[in-house]
């Protein structure tokens, strides 16, 4: 399927000045509306916008010179038009969807533009994978800008993936049209000791003129943090914490907020200009990874936005960050983010700033959305075979494969345990006295076991370890392929035999989601592209996500958004521990670990 390019603004340059001057009609004009106007942070009443070749020609009080027999008028009746909503940093892939279906599940919520990140994809299927995302991105109704993956492996030597990524594949990228940048620089060690790989993607990108994204987890604001920035990332989305967001700022980074299905970093923000005052020009709403649940219940951007409201944030300032400076960012101020000539007509109606209540959504100048329907087609690509059969194991699993020998004559032992944060994407690096049963270690209380399956290359592989905060109880197990970043096969579970059943039911299905207690399947998600993705209705992934999240519940975690934790218990980039197929990898130094502590 062929991409139709949107016109530029030099292209329809003369239509818009005609139709601005009243020498020729509008193709749409809103009538009576209050002015969102996110330049001037004003909302001004009574005003029209005259729309023609899906552009802004003209705003003002009275656009009756604009309007000719033809001209579409529709009765704003005193609502609201704000800009349409930019996500500034995310991942499709998250929302277990493809991005045909992403965009029908967030264009009802007001989201007009997305600045995508596909390093998942690029973990399992490499530049392919990227190129098919970026293809079926730029087919959409709405904005999709992809950003080239910078990171895979993410941290090499500590993980291996799919595929690799490379300064020449990062260099291709740049040229494709709907490419804006780099994607988020999570090698943070990396570029802070200047290593050649990431510096050449980072110039790469710089030299193509755009934006290079960054991925800064350490805790450590000192020289390394100096060293990260001048190694010239443009933003940050890991903070959790106000000095974390005003150490960004200070150096000339974003700061980009998060308010994902599990990630709740907005709050202990945004007093960074709430109560600090420092200005707001230089931060930046996101919601880096949201499940399909939550984008059917709970919104995308909307959502954001009205958070960082209720966290005291100004509604005006709110829409900046969630419009104007996500568009200056990218550097694209002066083709979105505002309801201003030459813009594209991405706008949002709706009757309040504080609620807001999303009720008519217009992209491009055309009605996409009203009252929570999607009324556009979003066109899907026609995803090869090769990228439906991905996980490959070598061979069927068995209990025996997720056993953890336990040293001779050892009746207990001290292992180091992942410690799932509720609501974070950081873990804290724990140690538990297991103990030993028949020469095995066993999990114990809050303690269960944890696994990671490589399913890449059928080597057959199998690390195991321990990690708390899950609270299973019973004999079960989860598994899933969505394993961030490597995207091998993570398998949780209190019973061997289970994370077995669990793990070759993923391999018979090409991968997804899936949770077995007692021998029988209590829920599964399917996602055959990858094992990243479904390309059925964010409304039926929700409905089986949701079945998999009851099942959780019934096997007695009470975790908010557990699955989200779950799957990333192998980001070998964030703090403090997490597992790989190379083994348990403690991230405050960058090494690997032994899971068992030495006997004294």
């Amino acid at each position: 399927m062929e991409h139709d390019a949107f016109p530029a603004w030099p292209d329809v340059a003369a239509r818009l000045i005609a139709v601005a001057a009243g020498r020729a009609p509008a193709d749409l004009v809103l009538r009576q509306g209050i002015w969102v106007n996110v330049h001037s942070r004003e909302c001004l009443p009574d005003h029209d916008i005259a729309i023609a070749e899906g552009r802004i020609a003209y705003v003002g009080p009275d656009a009756s010179h604009c309007t000719g027999p033809e001209t579409q008028v529709i009765e704003v009746q005193g609502r609201y038009m704000i800009p349409g909503l930019c996500d500034g940093h995310m991942h499709i892939e998250s929302g277990m969807l493809t991005p045909a279906e992403f965009a029908r599940a967030v264009i009802p919520h007001g989201t007009t533009t997305m600045f995508t990140d596909p390093h998942e994809i690029a973990n399992v299927l490499g530049l392919t994978g990227v190129r098919l995302m970026h293809d079926e991105a730029l087919l959409q109704p709405i904005n999709i800008y992809t950003q080239m993956p910078s990171c895979a492996p993410s941290a090499p030597g500590l993980e291996t993936t799919g595929y690799e990524i490379t300064p020449g594949d990062v260099a291709e990228a740049m040229q494709w049209p709907g490419i804006i940048g780099l994607g988020e620089m999570m090698n943070f060690p990396g570029v802070a000791n200047a290593d050649a790989k990431m510096l050449a993607e980072i110039a790469a990108t710089q030299r193509a003129g755009k934006t290079v994204g960054g991925h800064y987890a350490a805790p450590d604001l000192g020289p390394a943090f100096a060293a990260y920035v001048a190694g010239g990332p443009a933003d940050d989305h890991e903070g959790t914490c106000e000095a974390d967001a005003i150490a960004r700022v200070r150096q000339g980074m974003r700061a980009m907020l998060r308010l994902g299905s599990a990630w709740f970093d907005v709050e202990r923000q945004i007093t960074a200009v709430t109560e600090k005052g420092l200005d707001p020009r230089s931060f930046v709403l996101c919601t880096d990874d949201s499940h399909s649940g939550t984008l059917v219940h709970d919104g995308h951007m909307n959502r954001v936005v009205r958070h960082a409201i209720a966290c005291g944030c100004d509604p005006l300032v709110a829409l900046q960050m969630a419009t104007l400076n996500t568009a200056t960012h990218f550097g694209l101020e002066r083709e979105l983010g505002s309801l201003t000539p030459g813009r594209r007509a991405d706008i949002v109606l709706t009757s309040d700033l504080e609620t807001l209540p999303i009720e008519q959504v217009f992209a491009r100048g055309a009605l996409v959305a009203e009252n929570g329907s999607c009324l556009v087609d979003c066109p899907h690509l026609d995803w090869p075979d090769s990228a439906r059969n991905t996980v490959h194991l070598g061979h069927a699993l068995s209990a025996q494969d997720f056993e953890i020998a336990a040293p001779q004559g050892a009746n207990s032992v001290r292992a180091n345990v992942i410690g799932v944060v509720e609501n974070q994407a950081p873990t804290k690096a724990l140690k538990a006295d297991l103990p030993v049963r028949d020469g095995l270690v066993e999990g114990d209380g809050a303690v269960c076991q944890i696994a990671l399956v490589e399913r890449h290359r059928a080597t057959g592989g199998v690390v195991n370890a321990f990690v708390s905060g899950f609270d299973y109880t019973g004999r079960m197990a989860m598994a899933s392929t969505v394993a961030h970043d490597s995207h091998h096969m993570i398998v949780v579970g209190t019973d061997r035999d289970q994370m077995a059943l669990a793990a070759n039911r993923l391999a018979e299905v090409g991968g997804g989601i899936t949770l077995f207690r007692d021998g029988e399947e209590l829920a599964l998600v399917e996602l055959p592209i990858a094992g990243l993705m479904s390309d059925d209705l964010a409304s039926n992934v929700a409905a089986k996500t949701q079945k998999m999240v009851e099942a959780m519940i019934d096997c007695g975690c009470k975790l908010n958004n557990a699955y989200m934790q779950h799957s990333l218990l192998a980001l070998v980039v964030i703090p403090e521990l997490r597992i790989s197929d190379l083994g348990l990898v403690d991230v405050r130094t960058f090494e690997h670990i032994p899971l068992l502590e030495p006997q004294t």
